[in-house]
């Protein structure tokens, strides 16, 4: 792991305070991202995935949320504690993201020239439109589409769900940023286009020597795309590891659980397995481990204490069943 990374959060702890309840979306969380790096942070709906990447940009709502504890480090600097004016300095510029439903981020009245365009003018990377406006045709060329001249007169109606995309990850290397954050960027892509945006995604990071933090639920695309994986459950890190190592040798239940539920050729065709049980409800309070209730390989300590992350291989798991294994 490189010693020095670019984004170094550390026990961050975020609360939802939701009618009269107290909903805690992340415990604890930590992340580490290298430069050049791609972190695939993956677990189910609900489990904080989208929280984390929120509270590094400072898009949280507060209220409702709170950030109980932690540290988010940012070339020496912790992001929590910024004035707003600089945390605008930083946020589109420095660290990017791409949301996960295009036709919901991109302004409806407004070109998509006109959108790219403004993110070169707010942090002074074009000195007049004139300019701005020629390095807009360059990015949704870099993006991937065609005519830009043309497309960059059009609104995002007119675009297609893929060409929608494109615009957006347009948008979030218009500064040439440090780190982008892809939340979920293949949501309701067929999967032509999906390979076609995740080899995107792979191209303009080497282009740009860009970090890259992809949020998603499909390990199909870990596969491809990253080099080190963060699992996450119920808002805790369950396991940590590169992507060699989590596909050849899963250490915790709920990652071993994830990668059994991916349909196989050479498995039963008629029957998927999947790992029994439901999530926790938001804001529940469960002692010990928090997948002890649909974990197969639970016994009596899962049920009273937490695990700690205990040394894996090159990662972590948080499972008792590390306990003591060499690491």
């Amino acid at each position: 792991m490189d010693k020095n990374p670019i984004l170094d959060i550390r026990g961050l702890t975020v609360d939802f305070n939701l009618y009269g309840r107290t909903v805690r979306a992340l415990n604890n969380f930590s992340l580490s991202l290298a430069r050049g790096e791609t972190m695939a942070v993956v677990g189910e709906s609900g489990s904080g995935k989208t929280v984390h990447a929120l509270a590094v940009l400072g898009l949280l709502p507060m209220p409702p949320a709170q950030i109980i504890s932690g540290e988010i480090m940012f070339e020496g600097r912790n992001l929590l504690n910024l004035p707003p004016a600089q945390m605008r300095n930083i946020r589109g510029n420095r660290i990017s993201m791409i949301f996960q439903d295009p036709m919901t981020s991109l302004n409806p009245v407004f070109t998509i020239g006109y959108q790219v365009a403004e993110a070169l003018l707010a942090h002074g990377r074009a000195k007049n439109r004139a300019e701005a406006h020629a390095k807009t045709l360059e990015l949704l060329q870099d993006a991937g589409i065609d005519e830009p001249a043309r497309r960059a007169e059009q609104y995002p109606h007119q675009f297609s769900g893929g060409m929608r995309q494109r615009a957006m990850i347009a948008c979030a290397l218009a500064c040439s940023p440090d780190i982008i954050i892809a939340d979920e960027p293949t949501t309701a892509l067929d999967v032509t286009i999906q390979a076609q945006i995740l080899e995107l995604i792979n191209s303009l990071k080497r282009k740009y020597q860009t970090s890259v933090i992809l949020i998603t639920h499909n390990l199909g695309i870990v596969a491809q795309t990253a080099d080190r994986v963060t699992v996450l459950y119920s808002g805790r890190v369950m396991e940590r590891a590169s992507v060699q190592e989590l596909f050849a040798k899963p250490k915790h239940p709920y990652t071993r659980g994830l990668l059994d539920s991916i349909p196989s050729i050479h498995g039963n065709p008629d029957r998927l397995s999947a790992i029994k049980g439901i999530p926790p409800a938001p804001g529940s309070k469960t002692a010990g481990c928090v997948f002890a209730p649909r974990c197969p390989n639970v016994f009596a300590k899962c049920l009273t204490y937490t695990p700690p992350e205990f040394p894996e291989g090159g990662g972590t798991s948080a499972c008792f069943l590390c306990e003591g294994a060499p690491a």
